[in-house]
């Protein structure tokens, strides 16, 4: 074996190790049971399996089919797995449902049955023609229904992932890491040229050391794995209080001015956790962070529009917190309903 090939092996066998090691860690050594915790060592527990046959198959051509065959039929759990750690980790699941069960239950069946009356070793045409198609589509299903049931989720990671909370974070990594997983061994059974599934071994391998990175390095894991979505609205009395406080640390402090003002900074202000202040200002306001912020920023433009005809409209959204023209012409056209010129010529009319 040459010294590439056995780097690749070093990598590869270290990721499945990991994955390994992680899965009984979420299994049985998180401080707090969480059910999202069981469902992802489940998954972690099947894309090692995988991973393993994928890295002994690849630089060991003669072991018997049968490794592939579990290599494969490991990839049926993966996807159910995925969703289910979505499912009860976004919205607080705490018992498996009954559904839920027969549904794993299902598909254990499926792969004792398929396994029993079509071994890969006697019929590996059909593995290879067929089975792996549909096991990879099956797969691509169950990401594609998590996505699409989790899109608000992504689409704030993606849009504004300095302000997401820990939690948010977390299971959009899941969900992208396994994305990442997914188009790599798709890829590589696909023969794209200068891909292979040792390609997926050596992402699992990184995906995994982020993980641990992750949870070696905070103080405590709890917000990771709780996403108290249905989290009740703060009492009236309350919410005003807080409301006060943080309209009156945005005014006198100037906060918004800041083009780097991040969710963390404004939650240390008031001396509340980000958790709790991006709970308050999207179940309590209706917003989040950088739309509160920039609501601000555009009065204050609006007032300086007003009162100073000399300033250029690109060197007001600088002086109000905006990092960029772009930026501050988009966020003005969302909260007014029309440009910065519009408004400022309308204003001067009146």
């Amino acid at each position: 074996m040459s010294i590439g090939k056995e780097i690749l092996f070093f990598f590869g066998a270290l990721g499945a190790f990991n994955g390994f090691v992680l899965s009984l860690y979420f299994f049985f050594l998180t401080q707090k049971k969480y059910l999202s915790n069981y469902f992802l060592g489940a998954m972690l527990l099947a894309l090692s399996i995988r991973i393993t046959v994928t890295v002994f198959v690849y630089f060991n051509n003669d072991l018997p089919k049968t490794y592939l065959q579990i290599g494969l039929s490991a990839c049926l759990l993966i996807g159910p797995f995925l969703y289910f750690v979505l499912q009860s980790g976004i919205h607080s699941i705490v018992k498996i449902p009954l559904q839920w069960k027969l549904h794993i239950a299902v598909w254990l069946v499926i792969i004792m049955l398929a396994g029993f009356w079509f071994p890969y070793q006697n019929y590996p045409i059909l593995w290879n023609n067929y089975l792996v198609a549909l096991i990879f589509f099956q797969w691509f299903s169950y990401s594609l229904l998590s996505g699409f049931e989790n899109r608000m989720l992504l689409q704030k990671i993606i849009s504004d992932y300095a302000n997401a909370v820990p939690a948010e974070k977390w299971f959009g990594t899941i969900f992208l890491g396994n994305a990442l997983l997914f188009l790599s061994y798709f890829l590589g059974f696909s023969r794209v040229p200068f891909v292979s599934c040792i390609t997926g071994a050596i992402a699992f391998t990184f995906i995994l050391y982020l993980i641990i990175l992750v949870l070696m390095h905070r103080k405590r894991t709890d917000d990771l794995f709780v996403f108290n979505i249905k989290e009740k609205k703060l009492n009236q009395e309350e919410a005003f209080v807080l409301s006060q406080k943080l309209e009156k640390l945005m005014l006198e402090k100037s906060l918004f001015k800041n083009p780097n003002l991040s969710l963390n900074d404004t939650a240390k202000e008031l001396g509340i956790s980000t958790h709790q202040l991006s709970q308050f200002l999207n179940n309590n306001i209706g917003k989040n962070f950088t739309t509160f912020v920039n609501e601000f920023r555009i009065n204050e433009a609006c007032e300086i529009m007003l009162s100073n005809e000399k300033l250029t409209l690109e060197s007001i959204g600088y002086d109000v917190g905006f990092n960029s023209k772009s930026t501050f012409f988009a966020a003005f056209k969302k909260h007014t309903g029309t440009t910065p010129l519009n408004y400022q010529i309308q204003a001067l009319q009146t």
